[in-house]
């Protein structure tokens, strides 16, 4: 009998099922690291291995001894080089609703107060050309960032963010980061996004901005101190030059994703819109 026709009458439909699966892990990784480092990393992986085949099918026996070697040693530091990738994905598996446990912030907050505050703030910061980082936070705890700050701990009001982030003041270097309709601290340090996809005329905000939401699910919203243009960043991805209208719209959608929950397996890919 010949050996495909067996093979294929022993498919059954959890072989397809299984095979779905495989494939769609696979297309997911591909989208978390296309446009990071990680790409060129397994490029050079890549050549690694024909390097390695070429070698054996050559009877080149020091050669592929030395490559075997190399890339035994590579497998032991894959964990190490592919951790900020690694990090995203398990954090990102973690946010998603598989489960169904019902970790969300449940805010104590009117999302429309909370949307509308905001909004009205960073109109005064993009009329001034006053530069300001403001981050929401949602299902991620932030609390290893807010312990770089200044503790607050008062309700959410636009001029509460205004005084923040007045020029020459104590709190204006750094985010502000709210839970709910709360200021928990201000002059917080975020970690920088190294994305090569952001543009190079963008600076330091909003590569924090970027670089919080690459590490958790909070918003960031960024108002650049230059141009006044206000931006968004969630999921990796900074949404640039909003109008007052586009910026509620985004606020109260990413708010009520907390509110109701949802399922999101993986994030977007990171990069800029």
């Amino acid at each position: 009998m010949d050996p495909f026709l067996a093979l294929w009458h022993k498919f059954t439909v959890f072989d397809v099922f299984d095979i779905a699966i495989v494939s769609y892990v696979f297309y997911r990784v591909i989208l978390i690291i296309r446009g990071t480092r990680a790409v060129q990393l397994l490029k050079g992986v890549a050549v690694l291995l024909v390097a390695t085949g070429l070698s054996r099918i050559l009877h080149l026996q020091a050669l592929n001894w030395l490559l075997n070697e190399v890339l035994m040693i590579g497998l032991l530091a894959i964990p190490v080089v592919f951790q900020p990738e690694l990090r995203r994905a398990l954090e990102q598996l973690g946010r998603s609703n598989i489960f169904h446990i019902n970790m969300y912030w449940q805010g104590t907050g009117d999302i429309s107060n909370i949307v509308h505050e905001l909004a009205r703030s960073c109109q005064f910061f993009s009329k001034n050309r006053i530069g300001a980082l403001i981050v929401l936070e949602r299902d991620t705890g932030l609390n290893e960032f807010v312990e770089t700050g200044i503790p607050i701990g008062g309700k959410l009001t636009a001029e509460l963010l205004i005084n923040g982030f007045i020029p020459n003041t104590p709190l204006h270097d750094g985010a502000m980061i709210l839970r709910a309709d709360r200021v928990v601290a201000a002059s917080c340090y975020l970690p920088l996004s190294d994305n090569p996809a952001i543009g190079k005329e963008l600076g330091t905000r909003h590569r924090a901005a970027v670089g919080i939401s690459e590490q958790s699910d909070a918003i960031a919203l960024v108002v650049s101190e230059e141009t006044g243009q206000i931006s968004i960043a969630e999921g990796g991805v900074l949404y640039r030059s909003l109008d007052e209208h586009a910026l509620e719209d985004r606020l109260t959608q990413g708010l009520s994703f907390v509110r109701n929950g949802g399922f999101r397996f993986f994030g977007r890919k990171a990069g800029t819109t």
